[in-house]
């Protein structure tokens, strides 16, 4: 009795949010779909501070088109939606890479979603994850996410370039944030689980672009509204390990989880 309880009441969360008469309502994939989340290198060696290009846009353009991830020596956030490959830099200033443009960390994925829901508001970041949270089915594989809405409130930062070696908390002490206010655009990212830690980031990673392709960057908070959430589950993760000197020669060996959340999160 418990558990249909508690089933009742999130299906009346979702319920409250879901945008009526659109034919937006949740859509549940059929069960033989299968995705693939393509990565280069891993979120340790990021933390660690190996910078160093290990693949091209052209390269990671074969296996999908949408995802993130930042550029060589760590200049700026990728943002990768629709196909196109966008640098945000930490000046704010935003462009779409050329193919030889490298890469030290990327994931990327085919997007087709297996899931979408419309919600009428979205007052902060954390509601909009928990949503996402309604619409995963379980907790031990990755989720590729895209959101598109007209926001209210975007709070983002940019990363700025960095020597090799440079741990990435160090890097990302001085790194430059931006507000954003009425404006639309799309967030794109995944989840990723706890298991994977020293793989990915994990949890929710999202990275915005807006509508106009002039601002964007790594997401810290949001408020939006009439927010379209789509979602694939990746059945497959496929991690490419660079063969760059500073990626064989790192000690990779050191729990680095409080560093990549302390990186990552809001310092507000």
């Amino acid at each position: 009795m418990r558990r249909i309880a508690q089933r009742e009441t999130k299906q009346a969360a979702i319920k409250q949010d879901v945008l009526p008469a659109r034919g937006n309502s949740t859509v549940v994939a059929t069960d033989n779909a299968r995705h693939m989340l393509y990565q280069v290198s891993t979120a340790n060696a990021l933390v660690e501070g190996v910078y160093q290009g290990a693949a091209t846009v052209a390269s990671l353009r074969k296996h999908g088109d949408l995802g993130l991830g930042t550029f060589e020596s760590l200049d700026g956030e990728m943002v990768i939606v629709d196909g196109h490959f966008f640098q945000v830099r930490c000046d704010g200033s935003v462009r779409e890479v050329e193919e030889s443009a490298l890469t030290p960390f990327a994931a990327i994925t085919a997007f087709s979603p297996d899931r979408t829901l419309m919600l009428n508001q979205c007052p902060d970041f954390s509601h909009l994850t928990a949503r996402f949270d309604l619409l995963r089915h379980s907790n031990n594989i990755f989720f590729g996410l895209r959101v598109d809405a007209t926001f209210d409130y975007i709070h983002t930062r940019a990363m700025c370039r960095a020597n090799e070696g440079v741990p990435l908390v160090q890097a990302a002490a001085v790194q430059p944030e931006f507000e954003f206010h009425d404006i639309s655009g799309t967030l794109v990212g995944f989840w990723t689980p706890d298991y994977a830690k020293t793989l990915n980031v994990p949890g929710y990673h999202l990275h915005f672009i807006s509508t106009d392709r002039t601002r964007g960057g790594h997401l810290l908070q949001c408020r939006g509204r009439d927010l379209r959430l789509q979602m694939q589950r990746e059945g497959e993760y496929h991690v490419v390990l660079p063969e760059t000197e500073d990626f064989l020669k790192a000690d990779l060996g050191r729990d680095t989880t409080a560093d990549l959340k302390r990186a990552e999160g809001d310092r507000k």
